[in-house]
């Protein structure tokens, strides 16, 4: 028996003593009122001295003080029941072994159970709806006042949620469905259409306004932000939907309207049993695993509960922060987390012999195309291609199933360095597909927040005041989430085939110069005050990307957002001169760099007016060395 342990309890205990004696004294009062000649009060005092004790004691064997008012709920009104019943039961039992002279009518042992269920039942219930009244009420709340957008199913529940808000208020919704008009959610009333926005913004004073259209499309989701600018409120949002469903996200963590909904495309539909299949039980390693796309790579493959996690990152604090990051969301999934370069061969191969991983996606790049353009060249292509050559004969040599590259549409006759050096990635991967380990390479675009990213760019333009700066005012990118874009490349990752090109569904191409527009209108601040200014194409940058070459196809695969590109095949003397060519101590010059990777990649395009330097004739670079089984070590 579970002592009562503070005063709100022992003060509960008391009331549901004196409820229990309330009602076996009302039911014998009420028979004297209906017989007044029958002399009740000496025989109640009498029983009320014996069933006090019983009862108060099977009050406590239930646990009826374990919860608070405040809190009653349908799980209390259970333990009041079964204490009233078992009281019922056993109070006319113990009578009756004690054979007192006193005989308790059976009107009082009927009714006693239901007086009693309905006082502390009753009290409780109360004292919680008089609590919530007090506090929550809109005549007390202290709250902002806020419209919902959405009397939907998401509207209904985020309303009550937010009943128990000190920091909101709902004071009204608004919906385009005619047949909500005028009705009332919570005793929220659906004021009008969405069109009305402004209406009863400034009817009701409100400063913000909640989008509660979690699955919706993002063309309403637009609307609504474009109504609430004009209307001078700032627009807030529940989770995606796919953040709702995943459990990564309650309906009430409301947050900031982000480019990602106004752009968002239909949630993605995975094949959970099949990544379960591959990734579940089984050793997998990410490299990159710091980065934008590898550490949102690491969440969701830690979603399918692999055997073990091999983190490998050339950076120290990416690499902790991810560490940290899965330890607190996963604390049961073994991690392993390196601390290295995938050029790097001695130590590439170290790890994959220790660590014996089943599948590899190698997502670590230099990726940023101004940067690598010009002085970095030379590491561009000894990072992305030379490191792809190393990480990926380790990985045969290893004997790992299957091996996944995360390329890019900058790879797509590329103009750029960094763009056909992830080509050259492609073309390394394409050449091993022949042996036991499977080799699959996928292609997206651009995502929102990665590190780089032009729309943390903007933000930090947009905070100071201005102006923001966009390169072109006709340059375009395709955009993708980064949950969607990972999730998608894993399931390109598990339906594959081996020296297949899979390219993601990118949607339409978006206008940076109408993204960073939005970026202002969304920020709150006058788009009459911010100028846009443009600062003309930077080096490598195309004005539109591809998601196919030329002389490429498409190919549709059983999953709506994936399809296989028809591409040329690998030439391996290629690949043999491009290992020999990195594999010297002596770095090359941009020039050069341009000037190889034109051989090699046909659809390689230097920008007009680069320096692309005469290639050496007879260079022992060029020499047609086989294929090395394995990556040669460094000293």
């Amino acid at each position: 028996m579970k002592a009562v342990s503070n005063w709100r309890a022992w003060l509960a205990f008391a009331h549901d003593v004196v409820a229990a004696a309330v009602a076996w004294a009302s039911i014998y009062w009420l028979r004297a009122t209906l017989d007044a000649d029958l002399p009740w009060r000496g025989e109640m005092l009498a029983s009320l001295a014996l069933i006090l004790p019983l009862q108060a004691t099977i009050f406590l064997i239930f646990g009826l003080y374990r919860g608070l008012w405040r809190f009653a709920s349908l799980v209390d009104l259970k333990r009041i029941v079964l204490a009233a019943a078992l009281g019922a039961v056993l109070i006319p039992l113990v009578l009756m072994m004690l054979r007192l002279e006193t005989i308790v009518p059976r009107s009082v042992l009927i009714l006693y159970p239901l007086v009693l269920i309905f006082l502390m039942a009753g009290s409780r219930f109360a004292y919680r709806i008089w609590k919530e009244h007090r506090l929550y009420s809109p005549l007390a709340a202290l709250g902002e006042p806020v419209l919902v957008v959405g009397a939907g199913d998401a509207g209904a529940r985020l309303t009550k949620e937010l009943e128990r808000s000190r920091q909101w208020r709902v004071v009204g919704l608004l919906d385009d469905d005619p047949g909500k008009r005028g009705r009332r959610l919570r005793d929220v009333a659906v004021v009008g259409p969405i069109a009305e926005l402004s209406r009863w913004a400034d009817h009701y004073g409100v400063r913000k306004v909640i989008i509660a259209l979690p699955s919706t499309n993002h063309v309403v989701r637009r609307r609504v932000a474009e109504l609430c600018a004009k209307a001078g409120v700032e627009a807030l949002t529940v989770p995606s939907y796919e953040d709702l469903i995943s459990g990564r996200s309650a309906l009430s963590a409301i947050r900031n309207v982000e480019l990602d909904d106004l752009l968002g495309r239909d949630p993605v539909v995975l094949d959970n049993e099949g990544l379960a299949e591959w990734l579940g039980n089984r050793v997998v390693m990410v490299t990159g695993a710091g980065g934008s796309i590898g550490s949102e790579l690491c969440r969701q493959i830690a979603r399918f509960r692999p055997a073990k996690l091999v983190l490998f990152d050339v950076s120290e604090a990416a690499l902790y922060e991810i560490v940290t990051a899965l330890d607190d969301a996963f604390p049961l999934l073994p991690v392993a987390s390196v601390v290295g370069d995938v050029k790097h061969a001695a130590l590439v191969e170290d790890v994959l012999a220790r660590e014996r991983p089943q599948a590899i996606i190698h997502a670590a790049a230099y990726k940023h195309v101004p940067l690598m353009e010009e002085a970095n060249a030379w590491q561009a292509v000894r990072n992305n291609a030379w490191g792809t050559w190393v990480l990926a004969r380790a990985a045969v040599a290893a004997k790992v199933e299957k091996f996944v590259l995360v390329s890019t549409d900058k790879a797509v006759n590329p103009t750029s360095v960094m763009g056909a050096s992830k080509r050259m990635a492609e073309l390394v991967c394409q050449q091993l597909a022949g042996g036991p380990t499977q080799f699959v390479i996928v292609r997206f675009g651009n995502v929102f927040g990665s590190a780089g990213s032009v729309i943390p760019r903007f933000a930090e333009q947009i905070a100071r005041g201005g102006p923001v700066t966009v390169t072109h005012p006709e340059i375009t990118r395709f955009f993708m989430s980064i949950p969607e874009a990972t999730q998608l490349l894993l399931q390109a990752g598990l339906q594959g085939a081996s020296g297949e090109i899979l390219v993601l569904d990118m949607g339409e191409p978006v206008r940076i110069v109408d993204l960073a527009r939005d970026m202002i209108k969304l920020s709150g601040a006058d788009p009459e005050r911010i100028d846009v200014v443009f600062t003309g194409l930077r080096p490598g940058e195309k004005l539109f990307e591809e998601p196919l070459a030329s002389d490429e196809a498409m190919k549709p695969t059983r999953h709506p957002k994936l399809f296989v590109a028809s591409v040329r095949e690998a030439n391996e003397d290629t690949v043999r001169q491009m290992v020999a060519w990195c594999e010297r101590d002596r770095p090359a010059d941009e020039a050069e760099v341009r000037a190889r990777l034109a051989a090699w990649i046909p659809e390689y395009a230097p920008p007009a007016g680069a320096p692309v330097a005469p290639l050496p004739t007879g260079s022992a670079d060029d020499a047609h060395a086989p294929v090395p089984l394995r990556a040669p070590r460094r000293q």
